[in-house]
């Protein structure tokens, strides 16, 4: 199954690695503009390697990123290693502390249909194409993305701790998360990840752009050498792997905002909800997550008038017309988005993923002031969605509706870089791990 592989992690000296904080950013599709241009006022933080600003070529980062590695502003590290990454982290309205654990490696770029790696969100060709040309202008890695594997022992926690009490950097983030790394070195406790995962199937949590850009790019490489392996650089992808049996595992709500709907009556909208749902008003719209909390099929809908809880009838599960699987059409955001966004306020499921009336907020007091303000006609909050439905998706070989979840936190880029380079695996040591890969396949 999971081929893995520890790499040599391009990382800022030692000198300026003392501020690390400085120098780590946001991943590209969450980074703010506003925090785009801050950050680009630092000449070395990993924000010019990442996401290009306004008027920056692709040809310009690469030159960057060259001009960095002859100036020693990043150095290579000597061993191959697996780098372990901590976050320590808390969540609004819950007074207890969470660590999510995992480890970065280079992962072999499996084509979807291996059925090694699952999917279970669709893409943006417009967001692939930028990350991929990116990727063919650097030929690294700035940030992992994220991957999820299962083992109920925790094999690999023992030596992921063990690891923790020497660690490289210790920061806080953006998001108010304490991140820590630390490096395994030692190639027979390598050896016991590369085996630990190689009968693994893995979840693709976050980073579906990053991914699919790898793949298009070993696809052009592939084609292009005859002599190609299957162990050059180039197909491999950095990535950030957690264990799904860990209750540290947080995946947040994404809730639905609807604007720019012609003829749009508030007033009309609990009576139109009616046909399909239970309508139940309440008072304070901030208790609204309270309320319909591990409640099926039941979201909050707020508009400028009101705020109720709508509940779909069970028995109009039975009239969704769209072709997908049960496990599919039992999800909740399938039914918000065929009863409430098709049925109710006329937006086609096939226009839904590009529909600009649809934006989308994780945070319900945006919702509120949206729709206060009348940046939004209505707002509809949704609820969590459990690690074992994202499950049950990836394996039933279809996706979930769009923004459907939200790994939290976020990792940050500017720890390691990853080289895909066609001399990145050139070190003897290198060379070591691939003939073990080869031996023990």
């Amino acid at each position: 199954m999971a081929e893995i592989r520890p790499f040599r992690a391009w990382r800022y000296n030692a000198s300026l690695s003392k501020n690390i904080a400085q120098l780590t950013s946001p991943l590209f599709d969450v980074v703010s503009t506003r925090q785009t241009e801050v950050l680009y006022q630092n000449p070395y933080n990993s924000i010019h390697l990442s996401v290009p600003a306004q008027g920056v070529s692709y040809a310009e980062i690469a030159q960057r990123l060259h001009t960095w590695e002859q100036e020693g502003i990043l150095q290579q590290d000597a061993l191959p290693s697996i780098y372990v990454y901590y976050q320590h982290f808390s969540i609004a309205g819950s007074t207890r502390s969470y660590c999510r654990k995992g480890f970065i490696c280079n992962i072999k770029a499996y084509d979807w249909n291996e059925q090694v790696l699952l999917r279970h969100e669709n893409t943006i060709p417009r967001s692939v194409n930028d990350r991929t040309a990116l990727l063919k202008a650097t030929q690294i890695n700035a940030a992992p993305t994220h991957g999820l594997y299962s083992d109920l022992t925790f094999t690999l926690e023992h030596y992921m701790d063990e690891a923790m009490k020497n660690p490289l950097y210790e920061t806080e983030d953006y998001q108010g998360v304490r991140d820590v790394l630390a490096v395994i070195q030692d190639a027979t406790i390598i050896q016991h990840f590369i085996d630990q995962l190689k009968d693994k199937q893995i979840i693709l949590a976050d980073g579906h752009h990053r991914y699919t850009s790898s793949l298009a790019y070993r696809k052009e490489k592939r084609e292009a050498n005859d002599q190609h392996t299957g162990f050059e650089p180039y197909n491999y992808h950095l990535m950030y792997l957690t264990n799904t049996e860990s209750d540290d595992l947080r995946i947040l709500p994404t809730h639905r905002l609807i604007n720019g709907l012609a003829d749009f009556d508030a007033s009309a909208l609990p009576e139109a909800l009616s046909k399909y749902f239970e309508v139940q008003p309440i008072t304070d719209p901030y208790n609204v997550h309270e309320v319909i909390l591990g409640k099926k099929w039941a979201f909050g809908c707020i508009t400028a008038e009101a705020a109720f809880i709508i509940r779909l009838k069970e028995a109009m599960i039975e009239e969704m017309e769209w072709s997908f699987p049960p496990v599919i059409k039992a999800l909740d955001l399938t039914v918000l988005h065929y009863f409430v966004i098709e049925k109710v306020l006329g937006i086609p499921g096939k226009q839904q993923r590009n529909s600009e009336k649809i934006t989308f907020s994780r945070s319900l007091s945006e919702c509120l002031d949206q729709v206060k303000s009348g940046a939004a006609q209505a707002a509809f909050i949704t609820q969590d969605i459990p690690i074992e439905v994202v499950k049950q998706v990836c394996r039933s070989g279809y996706t979930l509706p769009q923004k459907s979840t939200y790994f939290y936190p976020k990792v940050v880029c500017g720890f390691v870089f990853s080289s895909v380079a066609d001399k990145a695996f050139e070190h003897l040591a290198d060379q070591y791990f691939t003939q073990q890969i080869q031996v023990n396949p």
